[in-house]
């Protein structure tokens, strides 16, 4: 079967074709730029920007389904880049669906999209949305999650996922993110002691395969939302020491006061705006509020109606990630 993986060149789109191809079906990539990591997988590339609705329609065409993974993160930037990727590039992957009768569509969303400030721990789908959000990135992405579940009918299977921490070999965001502060010297963290889920890749691109089965087989998916990780909450300090030991890195991990690392957030906010600086601050309030809480959730839902099991332990994971990183 011909799939669509909107941002197929990126690090859960790169796994999500490599599983793709392994069970037999046909990944085609939709992404801005050429990527050589999908050439040497022999993946069909078809180039072109999610918010070019024109582009999106094309590159639907003649394809059965679409894993919408294609968007815009971090923790800063200007709000209508957010708008335009998260939640009218969304629209335009529904409105190809439609246009080309798709029959199923599976998005990836957020676990930050349910989180209002505080720890969250066993946290399940019943979480409801924050009436504030201190960031546009988990602003827009409920936003189109909202449109996806929204979308859900007789002509249209959707269901989204909510992966947490997504880290593996090949990781572009968040060990780099690590890496780089590490080698500036002491890691400060406000929640050194609180529990955090994350997801090996491997399972990530998993979790998106099992959903595509769910929408054919298990009418109880339809147009619901899905926290996915690898089930294994471990501190926030033994987590961020372990990636970087696996990567070849020797950090020194420091706790710090969450009020302080509050008001550092929005200092530094403030001096970026100030300065009308268009990098992206070392640390806001939306980011400081992410350290400083706990925030691992229950997959139960996923087990039951995805038929989701990870299948890479944490430990397992770091295994191949220090295997990667000796190379």
């Amino acid at each position: 079967m011909k799939i669509l993986v909107t941002g197929g060149g990126g690090f859960l789109g790169q796994a999500i074709c490599r599983q793709l191809q392994d069970r037999g079906d046909e990944p085609v990539a939709l992404q801005r730029s050429h990527s050589s990591a999908l050439e040497q997988l022999a993946v069909e590339q078809r180039l072109g920007d999610i918010t070019d609705a024109d582009a999106v329609s094309a590159a639907a065409a003649d394809c059965r389904a679409v894993i919408h993974t294609a968007g815009k993160a971090g923790a800063w930037g200007d709000p209508a880049d957010y708008e335009a990727i998260n939640v009218t590039g969304t629209e335009h992957v529904i409105h190809a669906c439609r246009k080309h009768g798709i029959a199923d569509l599976v998005y990836t969303s957020s676990p930050s999209v349910v989180h209002a400030g505080g720890d969250i721990e066993g946290g399940d789908e019943t979480l409801p949305y924050p009436d504030h959000y201190e960031a546009p990135y988990p602003r827009s992405k409920a936003a189109g999650e909202q449109a996806v579940m929204a979308a859900s009918d007789a002509s249209l299977r959707t269901v989204s996922l909510r992966p947490h921490l997504i880290w593996g070999p090949g990781d572009n965001q968040l060990l780099p993110r690590l890496q780089e502060r590490a080698r500036k010297g002491v890691i400060k963290l406000p929640g050194f002691n609180k529990l955090i889920d994350t997801v090996y890749i491997d399972n990530a691109a998993q979790a998106h395969l099992n959903a595509l089965d769910a929408l054919t087989r298990n009418p109880a998916c339809h147009g619901k939302t899905y926290f996915i990780s690898n089930g294994e909450p471990w501190t926030q300090g033994r987590l961020i020491a372990a990636l970087l030991e696996a990567s070849g890195i020797t950090a020194e991990l420091k706790p710090v006061s969450p009020r302080l690392a509050q008001v550092a957030g929005a200092l530094t906010e403030w001096w970026w705006q100030r300065m009308d600086r268009k990098d992206e601050p070392p640390l806001t309030r939306w980011s400081a509020e992410q350290l400083s809480t706990a925030h691992w959730y229950d997959i139960s839902a996923a087990r039951r109606d995805l038929a989701y099991t990870p299948t890479l332990s944490i430990a397992q994971g770091l295994e191949r990630l220090r295997a990667a990183s000796a190379v």
